[in-house]
């Protein structure tokens, strides 16, 4: 479970990002739908095309809860592949495995789906994988340990519990939560992955570096 400290901090986040970190982050924006500080209620002045494009990476690496070398790890991959580098990025970052225990209902934040895969509840393809990180393969079946399976974390997902909190399934997931299995059928499109970002500026900011 996320501590005090780590809530106040998606919190805070969340409000200079503009979007919702958490479901306790979305309750707060809506409540306070401005950035922290002093300032947050006033106007900010124009920010400088660099700031505009540090922002959506901050907002794009922020929604995967990854480090900035995985995040330029994974742009340079999506650079390499055929087709639009932002789309690309995105793509890559939707197939780790966390995104998609998070996608499948599994877990109710990015950080709890990376949690639950460091201690070793969830399988592939019948295989321990302990990496969040981990890049599931189209035809993959991911799902959750037979000994897990009692806890409540799974018993509160197997029920649908994070159903108000979290998007509808994309297309490129089939889920069965009643055997708490999801299988990432194909590869998916940006158009699909519900994560707020203008892709085309978090390339200009690599691109630019």
């Amino acid at each position: 479970m996320p501590t005090k400290s780590q809530d106040r901090r998606k919190v805070r986040m969340s409000r200079a990002l503009g979007i919702a970190l958490t479901p306790k982050a979305a309750r707060y924006l809506e409540k306070r739908p401005y950035a922290p500080g002093e300032h947050g209620r006033t106007k900010r002045k124009t920010d400088s095309d660099y700031a505009v494009r540090l922002r959506e990476k901050q907002r794009l690496r922020e929604q995967y809860g990854i480090r900035e070398k995985q995040m330029r790890n994974a742009f340079n991959e999506a650079r390499r592949t055929q087709g639009l580098t932002g789309e690309n990025l995105v793509e890559l970052l939707e197939m780790r495995l966390d995104a998609l225990v998070l996608r499948s209902g599994f877990a109710r934040t990015t950080a709890q789906a990376r949690q639950l895969v460091v201690h070793r509840h969830i399988l592939v393809d019948g295989q321990t994988v302990d990496r969040p990180s981990f890049r599931v393969k189209p035809g993959q079946l991911i799902h959750v340990k037979t000994k897990s399976e009692g806890l409540e974390p799974f018993q509160v997902a197997a029920a649908g519990g994070h159903a108000e909190v979290l998007p509808l399934v994309p297309g490129y997931i089939e889920v069965d939560l009643t055997t708490l299995q999801s299988r990432l059928v194909r590869r998916p499109k940006r158009a699909e992955v519900p994560v707020t970002c203008d892709v085309q500026l978090v390339v200009e900011y690599y691109a630019a570096r």
